[in-house]
Protein backbone atom coordinates (compact mmCIF):
# COMPACT_ATOMS: atom_id res chain seq x y z
CA UNK A 1 0.00 0.00 0.00
CA UNK A 2 1.19 3.31 -0.78
CA UNK A 3 2.08 6.18 1.79
CA UNK A 4 -0.52 8.07 0.06
CA UNK A 5 -3.03 5.47 0.76
CA UNK A 6 -1.87 4.89 4.31
CA UNK A 7 -2.31 8.52 4.81
CA UNK A 8 -6.04 8.44 3.34
CA UNK A 9 -7.27 5.62 5.36
CA UNK A 10 -5.34 6.85 8.67
CA UNK A 11 -7.37 10.25 7.73
CA UNK A 12 -10.65 8.04 7.17
CA UNK A 13 -10.43 5.91 10.66
CA UNK A 14 -9.83 9.47 12.56
CA UNK A 15 -12.65 11.10 11.06
CA UNK A 16 -15.18 7.92 11.84
CA UNK A 17 -13.31 7.83 15.00
CA UNK A 18 -14.63 11.50 15.95
CA UNK A 19 -17.45 10.93 14.34
CA UNK A 20 -18.39 8.57 16.78
CA UNK A 21 -17.19 10.13 19.38
CA UNK A 22 -19.43 13.02 19.16
CA UNK A 23 -22.18 10.71 18.48
CA UNK A 24 -21.71 9.47 21.93
CA UNK A 25 -21.22 12.59 24.28
CA UNK A 26 -23.50 15.35 25.69
CA UNK A 27 -22.81 18.64 24.00
CA UNK A 28 -24.32 21.80 25.78
CA UNK A 29 -24.03 25.27 25.08
CA UNK A 30 -23.06 27.29 28.37
CA UNK A 31 -25.83 29.60 30.18
CA UNK A 32 -25.68 32.10 32.52
CA UNK A 33 -27.66 30.67 35.59
CA UNK A 34 -30.69 33.46 34.95
CA UNK A 35 -31.05 31.72 31.69
CA UNK A 36 -31.64 28.70 32.89
CA UNK A 37 -33.79 29.77 35.20
CA UNK A 38 -36.03 31.53 33.13
CA UNK A 39 -35.82 28.77 30.38
CA UNK A 40 -36.91 25.91 33.12
CA UNK A 41 -40.25 25.07 33.95
CA UNK A 42 -39.40 23.86 37.53
CA UNK A 43 -36.90 25.44 39.39
CA UNK A 44 -36.44 23.53 43.20
CA UNK A 45 -33.58 22.91 46.19
CA UNK A 46 -34.28 19.78 46.62
CA UNK A 47 -32.14 16.31 48.22
CA UNK A 48 -32.17 12.83 46.35
CA UNK A 49 -33.82 10.21 48.78
CA UNK A 50 -34.05 7.27 46.37
CA UNK A 51 -33.70 6.37 42.37
CA UNK A 52 -35.00 3.71 39.66
CA UNK A 53 -33.99 2.24 36.62
CA UNK A 54 -37.49 2.63 34.83
CA UNK A 55 -37.85 0.66 31.67
CA UNK A 56 -39.34 2.85 29.00
CA UNK A 57 -37.15 3.94 26.13
CA UNK A 58 -34.15 2.25 24.21
CA UNK A 59 -31.92 2.65 26.84
CA UNK A 60 -34.09 3.47 30.27
CA UNK A 61 -34.94 6.29 32.45
CA UNK A 62 -33.55 7.12 35.84
CA UNK A 63 -36.01 8.40 37.85
CA UNK A 64 -34.83 9.79 40.87
CA UNK A 65 -37.10 10.49 44.11
CA UNK A 66 -36.45 14.03 45.50
CA UNK A 67 -37.51 15.85 48.76
CA UNK A 68 -38.39 18.97 48.01
CA UNK A 69 -37.10 21.72 50.20
CA UNK A 70 -38.20 24.79 48.30
CA UNK A 71 -39.54 25.45 45.09
CA UNK A 72 -38.35 28.95 42.83
CA UNK A 73 -40.14 28.53 40.03
CA UNK A 74 -42.98 26.22 38.49
CA UNK A 75 -45.61 27.01 41.39
CA UNK A 76 -48.59 26.68 39.03
CA UNK A 77 -47.10 23.90 37.08
CA UNK A 78 -45.98 21.68 39.67
CA UNK A 79 -46.30 23.17 43.52
CA UNK A 80 -44.57 20.00 44.69
CA UNK A 81 -42.01 17.77 43.12
CA UNK A 82 -41.54 14.24 44.09
CA UNK A 83 -39.87 12.33 41.11
CA UNK A 84 -37.17 13.95 38.86
CA UNK A 85 -36.59 11.90 35.62
CA UNK A 86 -33.71 12.03 32.85
CA UNK A 87 -31.61 9.87 30.44
CA UNK A 88 -29.85 6.72 32.30
CA UNK A 89 -26.61 7.56 30.12
CA UNK A 90 -24.34 10.74 30.28
CA UNK A 91 -23.64 10.21 26.73
CA UNK A 92 -27.27 10.84 26.18
CA UNK A 93 -27.06 14.28 28.56
CA UNK A 94 -28.85 11.78 32.05
CA UNK A 95 -27.52 13.39 35.07
CA UNK A 96 -26.04 11.33 37.87
CA UNK A 97 -27.08 12.64 41.26
CA UNK A 98 -26.52 11.33 44.85
CA UNK A 99 -28.99 9.79 47.12
CA UNK A 100 -28.80 11.22 50.65
CA UNK A 101 -25.84 12.95 49.95
CA UNK A 102 -26.57 16.58 49.26
CA UNK A 103 -28.82 19.14 48.55
CA UNK A 104 -29.26 20.41 45.02
CA UNK A 105 -30.17 22.94 42.86
CA UNK A 106 -32.30 21.18 39.67
CA UNK A 107 -33.80 23.35 37.21
CA UNK A 108 -35.78 21.32 34.67
CA UNK A 109 -39.05 21.15 32.21
CA UNK A 110 -42.25 19.56 31.90
CA UNK A 111 -43.46 16.66 30.29
CA UNK A 112 -46.69 15.02 30.32
CA UNK A 113 -46.87 15.38 33.92
CA UNK A 114 -43.36 14.50 34.67
CA UNK A 115 -40.49 16.90 35.57
CA UNK A 116 -37.30 15.78 33.12
CA UNK A 117 -33.93 17.52 33.73
CA UNK A 118 -30.16 16.97 32.45
CA UNK A 119 -26.87 17.56 32.07
CA UNK A 120 -27.84 20.60 29.80
CA UNK A 121 -30.00 22.05 32.70
CA UNK A 122 -28.72 23.75 35.95
CA UNK A 123 -27.60 21.36 38.06
CA UNK A 124 -25.81 22.44 41.36
CA UNK A 125 -24.71 21.21 44.63
CA UNK A 126 -26.60 23.92 46.64
CA UNK A 127 -23.59 24.66 48.70
CA UNK A 128 -21.41 25.48 45.53
CA UNK A 129 -23.77 28.28 44.94
CA UNK A 130 -22.69 31.90 45.76
CA UNK A 131 -24.38 34.54 47.59
CA UNK A 132 -25.86 36.52 44.64
CA UNK A 133 -26.77 32.88 42.89
CA UNK A 134 -29.00 32.49 46.06
CA UNK A 135 -30.30 35.88 45.92
CA UNK A 136 -30.75 35.62 42.34
CA UNK A 137 -32.87 32.25 42.81
CA UNK A 138 -35.02 33.90 45.54
CA UNK A 139 -35.90 37.41 43.17
CA UNK A 140 -33.69 38.56 41.31
CA UNK A 141 -33.08 36.29 38.18
CA UNK A 142 -37.44 36.58 37.88
CA UNK A 143 -37.07 40.64 37.54
CA UNK A 144 -34.67 39.91 34.48
CA UNK A 145 -36.99 37.02 32.59
CA UNK A 146 -37.89 39.35 29.58
CA UNK A 147 -34.00 40.81 29.39
CA UNK A 148 -31.65 38.69 27.06
CA UNK A 149 -28.58 37.83 28.44
CA UNK A 150 -26.35 37.87 25.09
CA UNK A 151 -23.09 35.68 25.07
CA UNK A 152 -19.87 37.13 24.13
CA UNK A 153 -17.53 34.58 22.54
CA UNK A 154 -14.88 36.34 20.86
CA UNK A 155 -13.79 40.13 20.49
CA UNK A 156 -15.19 42.67 19.44
CA UNK A 157 -18.44 41.85 20.74
CA UNK A 158 -21.98 44.34 21.20
CA UNK A 159 -24.96 44.55 22.65
CA UNK A 160 -27.35 45.87 19.78
CA UNK A 161 -30.61 46.39 22.30
CA UNK A 162 -31.19 48.33 24.95
CA UNK A 163 -33.21 44.65 26.50
CA UNK A 164 -29.37 42.61 26.59
CA UNK A 165 -26.78 42.87 29.00
CA UNK A 166 -23.39 41.65 27.48
CA UNK A 167 -22.24 38.16 28.77
CA UNK A 168 -18.51 38.24 28.70
CA UNK A 169 -17.65 34.65 31.35
CA UNK A 170 -16.82 32.66 27.64
CA UNK A 171 -14.03 35.23 27.41
CA UNK A 172 -12.15 34.56 30.86
CA UNK A 173 -8.92 32.05 31.11
CA UNK A 174 -10.67 31.31 34.79
CA UNK A 175 -13.20 28.96 32.83
CA UNK A 176 -16.99 28.87 33.41
CA UNK A 177 -18.75 29.47 35.25
CA UNK A 178 -16.92 33.01 35.60
CA UNK A 179 -17.68 36.56 37.79
CA UNK A 180 -20.69 37.34 36.20
CA UNK A 181 -22.58 33.70 36.18
CA UNK A 182 -21.38 33.69 40.28
CA UNK A 183 -22.09 37.29 41.03
CA UNK A 184 -24.73 39.67 38.57
CA UNK A 185 -28.25 39.47 37.22
CA UNK A 186 -29.27 40.82 34.48
CA UNK A 187 -32.89 43.14 35.54
CA UNK A 188 -34.61 45.54 34.00
CA UNK A 189 -34.04 48.96 35.24
CA UNK A 190 -36.78 51.86 35.71
CA UNK A 191 -35.60 53.70 32.38
CA UNK A 192 -36.46 50.63 30.40
CA UNK A 193 -33.22 49.16 29.64
CA UNK A 194 -31.42 46.31 31.01
CA UNK A 195 -28.16 45.98 32.99
CA UNK A 196 -26.07 44.25 35.20
CA UNK A 197 -26.87 44.07 38.83
CA UNK A 198 -24.89 43.27 41.77
CA UNK A 199 -25.19 43.83 45.08
CA UNK A 200 -26.68 42.26 48.48
CA UNK A 201 -30.22 44.00 49.03
CA UNK A 202 -33.27 43.73 46.34
CA UNK A 203 -32.94 46.79 43.73
CA UNK A 204 -35.71 48.81 44.34
CA UNK A 205 -37.07 52.02 42.38
CA UNK A 206 -33.93 53.84 43.02
CA UNK A 207 -31.34 51.87 40.81
CA UNK A 208 -31.14 53.90 37.34
CA UNK A 209 -27.29 52.84 36.59
CA UNK A 210 -24.89 49.37 37.45
CA UNK A 211 -21.62 48.80 36.72
CA UNK A 212 -21.25 46.33 34.04
CA UNK A 213 -18.16 43.92 34.86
Amino acid sequence: MSILANIALLTLVLVIGDFFDSAESCTCAPSHPQDAFCNSDIVIRAKVVGKKLMNDGPFGTMRYTVKQMKMYRGFKKMPQVQYIYTESSESLCGVKLEVNKYQYLITGRVYEGKVYTGLCNLIEKWDKLTMAQRKGLNHRYHLGCNCKIKPCYYLPCFITSKSECLWTDLLSNFGYPGYQSKNYACIKQKEGYCSWYRGWTPPDKTVINTTDP
